[in-house]
């Protein structure tokens, strides 16, 4: 079984690092639907990977100058406490209880199919904020806009380890146009820390992460990223993502029915 669980690793980080979608939304899911771990269990175990991975990228994003501070702030004032009020919540109605379990399934659905729409729609997306220029927000406007969607973003992954790669890209550049897709990658990725280290501690207060599975899925996935992110530039772009979309939806269906 230890096998299985680090090729699986493998896959995902081969996945992730051709694609640059989060972990989240191809590990949590495999977790539950092939190997029959419970939703709750795969999130928390998920977290502490994402914690784990993001860390080691915000180092190297750091030292090449491409991350945003001020937003990354902005995001964790609205996500650390979101994040805070959501274990909490899973304390109170019992996160490993059953029922909960079957909702935080279709949390897991949703936001996998919110990743689809990211993946397929960002660049309608970025071409109508550049032909709509006086749309964007500015001022204290903007800096609302940031803190609601780390908010957003907070009770997402806490609730479904998903929502920090692909949705978080997506609705930083809708918010923040000008910057570099190196800066979206950094600033992402870096708020993304505190945000999975809180969730994944509020799971492991819940008794919510297997400690050994964590252990194997990184053995298999560090040395996926690695030749992923080696393999990206000989894959088109356009098939690696719609071959994604496809796979997720697919996905977010069997999880529903």
């Amino acid at each position: 079984m230890l096998i299985t669980y680090i090729t699986a690793g493998f896959a995902v980080g081969l996945l992730v690092g051709m694609t640059g979608v989060g972990g989240g939304s191809l590990m949590t899911p495999l977790l539950t639907l092939l190997f029959g771990v419970s939703p709750t269990v795969a999130v928390g175990t998920d977290l502490a990977f994402a914690s784990i991975t993001k860390g080691a990228g915000t180092i190297t994003h750091r030292f090449n100058n491409t991350v945003d501070w001020t937003i990354v702030r902005r995001l964790c004032l609205g996500a650390l406490p979101a994040a805070l009020v959501s274990t909490l919540a899973l304390r109170h109605f019992g996160a490993l209880d059953a029922h909960i379990g079957q909702v935080i399934r279709y949390s897991i659905a949703g936001s996998v199919m919110l990743t689809v729409v990211a993946l397929l729609f960002r660049r309608r997306m970025i071409a109508w904020m550049s032909a709509h220029p006086e749309r964007q927000l500015q001022g204290k406007a903007l800096t609302t806009a940031t803190v609601v969607s780390g908010a957003i973003l907070g009770v997402l992954v806490t609730v479904s380890s998903i929502g920090a790669g692909a949705i978080g890209a997506t609705l930083l550049v809708l918010l923040y146009p000008k910057l570099t897709p190196a800066e979206v990658a950094g600033t992402d990725i870096a708020y993304a820390v505190p945000l999975t280290a809180i969730a994944a501690l509020g799971h492991w207060w819940l008794g919510s992460i297997d400690w050994m599975l964590l252990l194997t899925l990184l053995i298999g996935s560090l040395p996926g990223i690695t030749l992923g992110s080696m393999l990206a530039r000989k894959v088109p772009e356009r098939f690696l993502r719609a071959l994604l979309a496809v796979t997720l939806t697919g996905v977010a269906a069997k999880l529903v029915f």
